[in-house]
């Protein structure tokens, strides 16, 4: 898989266009879904078929940013900026210099997901897990750059009971206005609540069901049930996460099944919240399509790669669904 892998910004989500097309795409029709959209294009904005990547940022003026995570052997820069068709080293090559063997501290080790906010800053997600394993030398982090500067803003970083060895940070969303940020724990599964202006967090919902791929899903991105290197069924929990554009909800979804769930922000911003009352506050939202991306726009409207029908598709606010393009070369596995 990823011999090649492509970034297309389409309704603010990366492709990775990885293998062929398959003749027998996805299995399970969403209870939700409805039209296709007629008029969406997709227009290729950056390719690389050397070095594998996993996430695209695009600041307010039109700045590019790109990241490789080190999964394989073959690695080079893991943050870089889009200039004129070529990846540039962001913020710099030092940040981007890690080897094996030194201290991951101060550097990108395995960055795993980009996102620019409203304020006119970078977030950069290292979850330090050298081809997806354990954690590096305690190396996890979340690294803050202003974009008018091209400077580190802020480190935050994880004690053990927050971010252990077995936790893989996947992806953020930061919420300015209250001060907080989300991040999904796709591993061992949970949200990791960062205060970002004390740097305090926590995990929660780590044994929540809606955190947990669903065992009896069948992931079939490619036509095929994909397994791990000992034949049991690949799964992956809680992945994909998104703000609602008031900021009230955090949705997010195991990447290895199709239910959507939401959560409200307060109840997760209140470090005295306790697990119980979490649990109970989850709601699940019902059947749509497997992903590991999606982002909301200002009308609330979420749109989401579907990894099985290689597509995009947009949920409404009254969570009717719908698809706004679908390319089964450019898009495969949609984040």
């Amino acid at each position: 898989m990823n011999l090649k892998n492509i970034a297309l910004l389409a309704m603010a989500l990366v492709s990775l266009a990885a293998c062929k097309k398959s003749p027998n795409q996805a299995n399970t029709k969403s209870e939700n879904e409805i039209s296709t959209e007629k008029n969406a294009q997709l227009e290729e904005a950056f390719s690389d078929s050397t070095y594998q990547l996993t996430g695209v940022a695009v600041a307010k003026d039109n700045r590019v940013f790109v990241n490789y995570p080190y999964w394989l052997d073959t690695h080079s820069y893991s943050v870089v900026e889009v200039k004129d068709g070529k990846p540039v080293p962001y913020p710099d090559a030092e940040w981007n210099s890690f080897k094996k063997g030194e201290d991951g501290q101060n550097k990108f080790v395995t960055v795993q997901s980009v996102v620019t906010d409203d304020k006119g800053f970078l977030w950069v997600v290292d979850a330090a897990g050298i081809g997806l394993g354990k954690v590096y030398q305690h190396s996890s982090k979340v690294v803050k750059i202003n974009l008018a500067n091209n400077k580190i803003e802020k480190i935050y970083r994880f004690p053990e009971n927050v971010v252990s060895e077995d936790v893989y940070i996947n992806d953020i969303r930061v919420d300015n206005e209250n001060g907080f940020a989300y991040l999904s724990n796709s591993n061992t599964g949970g949200i990791v609540v960062l205060n970002i202006n004390t740097g305090e967090s926590r995990l929660v919902l780590a044994n929540s069901s809606s955190m947990k791929s669903d065992p009896n899903y069948h992931f079939s991105p490619l036509g095929t049930e994909l397994k791990k290197g000992d034949g049991s069924l690949l799964k992956v929990n809680s992945d994909g996460i998104a703000l609602t554009p008031d900021n009230q909800y955090l949705y997010y979804k195991p990447l290895t099944d199709n239910r959507l769930y939401r959560i409200k922000t307060d109840l997760l911003r209140d470090f005295k919240t306790n697990e119980a009352v979490l649990n109970k506050s989850v709601e699940d939202l019902g059947k749509f399509i497997t992903t590991d991306g999606m982002i909301f726009d200002k009308k609330g409207n979420l749109y989401l790669g579907d990894l099985e029908k290689n597509s995009i598709v947009k949920i409404t606010p009254d969570l009717k669904m719908q698809t706004i393009v679908k390319d089964d070369e450019k898009l495969i596995w949609p984040d």
